[in-house]
This record gives C-alpha cells, sequence and structure tokens, in this order.
C-alpha cells in the first residue's frame, strides 16, 4: 500500500514548484498543478527519500534516471497536450513523468525498455488509481507502431539523432520532444504537419542514452 503525503511532502513541493519551474518561465497553470498534484515523493528510491525534491536527477537504479523537475515541466510545457490526446512516452523509468503526461492526455502509452522498471512503475501507478496508461517492456526506440498515429511523443532517452521511426507515428500536427546527441545534448522539438517535418532547437540537457535498435541504426 502507498503511503499517504505527509504536510512535509506537499509543502516540498508547493517549494519545488515555485523556486525550481516557476521561477524558470514555464507558466502554463496547468502543468505546474501536475507538477504540485503528482507526488515525487513516491517515484523515488527509499535511499534518496530526503531528496525528492532535489533540483536535478536522480538514480532509480539500472543506470537510468528520474528527471529534474524542472526538465519534467518544461518537457511537458512544450507539448502542449490537450485533454483528448494519445500521448506515446519512450522511457518510462521510475513512472513519474508518465503520471504527469496522464494529468493531461486521454490515453498515455508508454515504454520501458528495462523490464523491472516497467512492472515497478505499472504496480505504482495502478496503485495510485490511474487507468488511462497503457504498459509495455520493450524497445522504445521502435515505438509502438499498433496505436500510432500519436498526438505527441516525448522522449526521456538520447538518441544521437532524431529516430525516424518514433516521427513516422506522429499524428499530422502531432509534436515530438526527444533529447538529441552523445556529449552534448539538446532538446528537439519536432512537429508533422503532412509530409514536412519541422524542427526546432530547445535547450541544453544531459539524459542516458537510448538503446535498443537505435544503436544498430546509428553505429
Amino acid at each position: 500500500m502507498i503511503r499517504e503525503p505527509s504536510q512535509e511532502d506537499r509543502r516540498g513541493r508547493e517549494q519545488m514548484v515555485k523556486d525550481q519551474i516557476e521561477r524558470r518561465g514555464v507558466r502554463d497553470p496547468r502543468v505546474l498543478e501536475a507538477m504540485r498534484k503528482v507526488p515525487r515523493e513516491l517515484f523515488v528510491g527509499d535511499a534518496d527519500a530526503e531528496y525528492a525534491f532535489y533540483d536535478g536527477p536522480l538514480s532509480i537504479g539500472h543506470g537510468q534516471t528520474i528527471s529534474q523537475p524542472y526538465i519534467v515541466a518544461y518537457m511537458t510545457e512544450m507539448l502542449a497536450i490537450g485533454s483528448a490526446d494519445r500521448v506515446l512516452e519512450i522511457g518510462t523509468g521510475s513512472g513519474y513523468q508518465t503520471a504527469v503526461l496522464a494529468q493531461f492526455a486521454a490515453e498515455v502509452y508508454t515504454i520501458e525498455i528495462v523490464e523491472e522498471l516497467s512492472v515497478r512503475a505499472q504496480e505504482l501507478l495502478r496503485e495510485m488509481g490511474y487507468s488511462n496508461i497503457h504498459f509495455r517492456a520493450g524497445d522504445g526506440s521502435l515505438g509502438w507502431s499498433e496505436a500510432a498515429p500519436f498526438d505527441s511523443i516525448m522522449v526521456t532517452a538520447a538518441p544521437d539523432r532524431t529516430p525516424e521511426r518514433l516521427i513516422e507515428q506522429l499524428a499530422d500536427g502531432g509534436r515530438m520532444i526527444v533529447p538529441v546527441g552523445s556529449y552534448e545534448q539538446y532538446l528537439e522539438l519536432v512537429t508533422r504537419r503532412g509530409g514536412a517535418v519541422e524542427r526546432r532547437s530547445l535547450i541544453g540537457v544531459r539524459f542516458v542514452p537510448m538503446t535498443g535498435d537505435i544503436q544498430k541504426d546509428e553505429a
């Protein structure tokens, strides 16, 4: 059974949003409310509980991390998710970003290559009452073709270049945000308009590398 958030947890989340997210320019009130509402403290490991609202990423094991709160909020804001949207997330990880996305979208499809992390996130999110999330343990670089097209795609691991297979799974007018690069990385916002693909470089970031078939494509 998951524990009920304490008053200290709620205050920590409120301060996190004020100091780390609003102060850096995230303005969408829906995003700010989601960041206040989703209990980040439940998604970090027990050893890092006191750092739940730390201004940076934290390890969740298997060489993976839970992203910095600001980056979670920023990437979510840039996707401009609508209430009827279907969203694909590549890299479930702890499930924290998944929970934030599920506050907005009609349906979230999330893929995690590390099966143990996928199972752990699935158990936690279902216990929390989320019913609009679909889980898969597998290679996220391939996307989820049978559920495509998606209105939004969020990628939380970095390929050397934007995966074409994921672009192909965007709906017309759909948007994808993805960290691109090896040592030096930046967020790229991709918008598909008919047969045209628009790309916009955003801020510098640091994510774990994307694994799976994408590594063969990049070799």
